[in-house]
């Protein structure tokens, strides 16, 4: 590889890297500069920030400037050890949820409404009660989906009854039960179709049939484009037995994980609220979630 330039783009205030099952130690180890390479990488640091820049509001650059404050860890502590974020915040998930999604009940037929607005959670345990929460004040009928989950191995059936499959929810894999309704909207979980049905992608159900779902792409290139979601087995990597799961591809998407959507979140939502539903935070990680709202996103603590 001489002469060969690779440019790596980052900031150490963020999260660290995700080691699955690892300890804070394990995931120092596994970051760039622990690596034998970081020696010979040069380092060069940005000076302007863009958004501020295009945005040419006070408000703007004095939201970057507390959120370094955040990143740095310069926040004033109290005498519980816990700082005051310089941002809006609500008490419950109830008004978080009223926030974002007010006026659901009539504007569910609205794409461009839908797809502006987000509800941001760290765990995918909150992400998934905040969606059904949200499914329920949807008008129209529940439908309710069930996965076929078997082993792979003949030899392992009897150690791994259904019943223990069925509540296995691996990340990036749809729920056994899969519930949903009309108008509601959903991610895709797989890439069906590299151009137009990719991991990632939101839509909004058309039709509900035994075995396909009609749904309308929400945003980008093929915005408002009609396709038909199968039941497709799908394998999860991160355990230490193969099962496989014949289910839709797809999960709600009111609210998602915080990096489900970093590739869509500056560009389409202008509604933004992110749920902190752990008090163990660092101010890292902290400020990796706060620096993907905007200036009028709301947090809920």
């Amino acid at each position: 590889m001489g002469g060969v330039t690779l440019v790596l783009a980052g900031d150490f205030r963020q999260t660290l890297p995700i080691v699955p099952r690892g300890t804070r130690a394990d995931q120092i180890n596994a970051s760039l500069k622990k690596s034998y390479l970081w020696n010979h990488i040069r380092t060069m640091n940005l000076s302007l920030n863009m958004r501020v820049h295009l945005y040419a509001d006070s408000a703007v650059g004095e939201f970057a400037t507390k959120l370094l404050q955040v990143g740095d860890g310069l926040m004033e502590k109290d005498s519980s050890n816990q700082i005051q974020l310089p941002f809006q915040t609500l008490k419950t998930e109830e008004e978080l949820i009223a926030r974002v999604f007010a006026d659901l009940d009539n504007r569910h037929t609205d794409i461009q409404w839908l797809c502006e607005r987000a509800l941001l959670a760290s765990k995918n345990e909150s992400v998934y009660e905040m969606n059904i929460k949200l499914l329920y004040r949807l008008p129209g009928e529940i439908k309710l989906y069930t996965s076929v989950d078997t082993i792979c191995s003949q030899e392992e059936i009897v150690n791994y009854p259904t019943e223990f499959l069925n509540s296995l929810q691996p990340a990036g894999t749809p729920p056994h039960a899969l519930l949903l309704k009309l108008r509601a909207p959903i991610m895709l979980l797989r890439n069906l179709d590299p151009l137009e049905l990719c991991n990632g992608t939101r839509l909004i159900i058309k039709n509900m049939m035994p075995h396909v779902l009609e749904a309308t792409i929400m945003s980008g290139k093929y915005a408002g484009v009609n396709c038909f979601i199968p039941r497709i087995p799908m394998r999860p990597t991160d355990l230490p037995f193969d099962f496989e799961r014949l289910q839709f591809p797809v999960k709600l998407s009111f609210a998602m994980t915080k990096d489900n959507d970093l590739k869509l979140l500056d560009s389409i939502y202008q509604t933004q609220s992110f749920h902190m539903d752990s008090s163990m935070l660092v101010f890292q990680e902290l400020e990796t979630r706060i620096e993907k709202l905007t200036i009028s996103s709301t947090l809920r603590h």
